[in-house]
């Protein structure tokens, strides 16, 4: 019987988990008359075919009737394939001649069938599209195998397949590892920057890598940083020859909705998407989106990632190379406006989903844009859990606010920070906070909107200060300061005028110039008090509760946080609540009162994890540690420090 697997590639690397998923699988099949079907999927380049092989050849022993492979792509016809040429492959590699297999397909089938009945066999499907392309391929005996391997899953599949591992590039230690080997070169070893960029361009795609290798065996002479930019230029600019004609194929296949959509998520802000983001670049219902987005999947354009927030908001996204495949795409069939329309779209989409998100985590705030109303042409996503949505959203929620500056988007610009202040809050990610905002700065004052540039000068100094960046916070605010002057007597801009005296008052805090700080929260809480906002009156009271304590004023402190405490509750702010709860907690510590602070540190826990505010969660943890030591409790005390200990080492921090 035939051996048909193709010899080994050299510097073969990881896919040690999805190997022993298929090894698992055979050893747990019970099936007498349905073979085991192994459903290897990916985009090409990504190392599907190499990996089927390593299968198989760990399979030849266990599979003594042989191992027969058939690459339907060598039987495809204008994207058809012909299942008689196939199945008469199949038949020769056992040993059948053409004279015996019958004039049918039928006929064909039918003494495959025989031929394969209770055999230990192994069946190698290559390049499948279509579950019609394999269905006839499946030996009639429960004791074989069939690997098939396919750019999308083959949800068609009768009965599915029994597993289904769906490749993902390879991480960046292994994609090193893989460039190292192929390669062989020690300049690798000794320019690691360059290195790491090499890998970072080839995006854990396999084939890349191994080009990139290739290019650096045939120049040994040239210095690693000039293989770079050449690279680049080919590898973003022309695209691989090894899989642009299989991406242009798969591209041409498809239908007008998800031949668009796919040109035009080659410029869609953030790196994932659901179908609720590519219904709004569209400009269609999510049904309608959801349909092209199959399209997507089932030609290996687009690939799944992992999610945590159910169906309704499956998230997807575009390798790397393919999003430069589908660049290359909208600039040979696609249209500046067409990409103009739906960049639009998609900003105005993203700010109103954000406003939506905004309104539902922080309440009722002081906020200068006007609502976005509901578009025409798509619809409202339905997150759950709106500190979550805002967190997997934010690259794209920082891509839109570049993109509707480049789109001269000024309002929509600056518009968007003010959600992205929320949810930096719960999660300080500042580098990407401190572009986003000068940015939202640069929009306002483009503009002409003074409130705006007041609004983001006060919000772009928390980072610099957070930062310990001193005097670039201190520029911000006497700016914003100076800028508040020209607004006008009327209840919104004096709740302006208080918020920038506030963000002072914080800034001097975070400086330890507690006296000065207590000053300014004097003077703005006056100011919410004159025109009746609650709001402001809580926060103020909460930050000069803060103050308070850190002046050593103890008694006065508890009685402004409790205050602060019960006017959150009272407004419906869980965040504010937890706060102030946590900050009257640390003062009901040094005033005895233990029993009372335990209570309080475990509603702002509760809190914290609600929000996914993992950095606020150590922070509680670290406090309820203390309090345990101070009362005695060590195994208690030990346990809340691991667990803060162990979400700083998840996150990078130091312990």
């Amino acid at each position: 019987m035939a051996y048909e697997v193709p010899p080994a590639i050299p510097h073969f690397v990881n896919r040690e988990d999805e190997q022993e998923r298929a090894f698992h699988a055979v050893d747990d099949w019970n099936e007498p008359f349905r073979p085991l079907c192994v459903a290897v999927s990916g985009i090409a380049g990504i190392g599907k075919t190499e990996l089927a092989c390593k299968i198989l050849r760990e399979w030849r022993v266990r599979f003594p009737d042989g191992i027969l492979h058939v690459d339907l792509d060598d039987y495809r016809v204008r994207g058809a394939v012909d299942p008689m040429e196939t199945m008469d492959a199949l038949l020769r590699a056992m040993d059948t001649g053409p004279e015996w297999s019958g004039h049918s397909l039928a006929d064909r089938r039918r003494l495959y069938q025989t031929k394969t009945a209770g055999l230990e066999l192994a069946v190698f499907i290559d390049n499948a599209r279509y579950e019609s392309e394999v269905q006839p391929l499946l030996p009639a005996s429960g004791s074989s195998v069939v690997v098939v391997t396919s750019h999308g899953p083959l949800a068609d599949l009768e009965a599915g397949a029994a597993v289904e591992i769906p490749l993902a590039p390879l991480g960046e230690r292994d994609a090193m590892d893989l460039l190292k080997r192929a390669s062989g070169d020690r300049r690798l070893d000794d320019d690691e920057e360059t290195a790491r960029e090499l890998v970072r361009l080839c995006d854990g795609l396999p084939l890349a890598i191994r080009v990139a290798a290739r290019h650096i065996r045939a120049h040994r002479r040239r210095s690693l940083s000039s293989l770079l930019g050449e690279f680049r230029n080919k590898l973003l600019g022309e695209g691989l020859p090894e899989v642009e004609k299989i991406w242009n194929t798969a591209y041409e296949a498809l239908g007008s909705d998800a031949a668009r959509l796919y040109r035009l998520l080659a410029d869609a802000p953030g790196s994932t998407f659901t179908k609720y983001s590519a219904a709004a670049i569209l400009g269609c219902e999510p049904d309608d989106a959801a349909a092209a987005l199959d399209e997507l999947d089932a030609a290996g354009l687009i690939t799944d990632v992992s999610d945590d927030f159910g169906s309704e908001s499956e998230r997807m996204s575009l390798h790397a190379l393919l999003r430069a495949h589908a660049k290359r795409c909208m600039l040979r069939d696609g249209d500046g406006e067409e990409l103009a329309d739906a960049q639009r779209r998609i900003v105005s989409w993203y700010l109103r989903q954000a406003q939506l998100a905004d309104a539902r985590a922080a309440g009722g705030r002081l906020t200068l844009a006007p609502s976005i109303p509901k578009l025409p042409d798509a619809e409202d996503m339905p997150f759950d859990n709106p500190f979550q949505w805002l967190e997997a959203e934010r690259h794209a929620l920082y891509g839109c606010v570049a993109l509707a500056y480049a789109r001269g988007l000024d309002a929509e610009a600056w518009a968007l920070c003010e959600p992205l202040w929320t949810h930096y809050l719960d999660h300080p990610h500042y580098t990407d906070i401190v572009e986003a905002f000068g940015t939202g700065l640069a929009a306002a004052q483009r503009a002409g909107h003074v409130r705006a540039v007041v609004r983001m000068r006060c919000q772009l100094a928390r980072p610099y200060w957070d930062n310990g960046k001193f005097e670039e916070a201190d520029r911000e605010l006497d700016q914003a300061l100076a800028a508040s002057r020209a607004l006008s007597d009327s209840a919104d801009d004096r709740k302006l005028k208080a918020s920038a005296i506030e963000f002072r008052g914080r800034f001097r805090g975070a400086e330890g110039r507690w006296d000065e700080a207590a000053a300014d929260f004097e003077d703005a809480l006056g100011a919410h008090e004159a025109i009746d906002n609650k709001y402001g009156v809580m926060l103020l009271s909460y930050r000069l509760g803060e103050a308070a304590a850190r002046l050593g004023e103890s008694g006065r402190a508890a009685e402004l946080l409790e205050r602060a405490h019960l006017m959150a509750g009272q407004l419906g702010r869980q965040r504010m609540t937890a706060r102030t709860g946590f900050a009257l907690a640390g003062v009901l510590r040094g005033l005895g009162e233990a029993e009372r602070a335990r209570e309080l540190y475990h509603q702002a826990l509760a809190s914290a994890r609600a929000r996914g505010s993992e950095f606020d969660e150590a922070r509680v943890l670290d406090a309820l540690a203390a309090l345990a030591d101070e009362t005695g409790d060590a195994a208690a005390a030990r346990e809340h420090r691991a667990a803060a200990n162990t979400i700083r080492e998840r996150n990078g921090a130091s312990l």
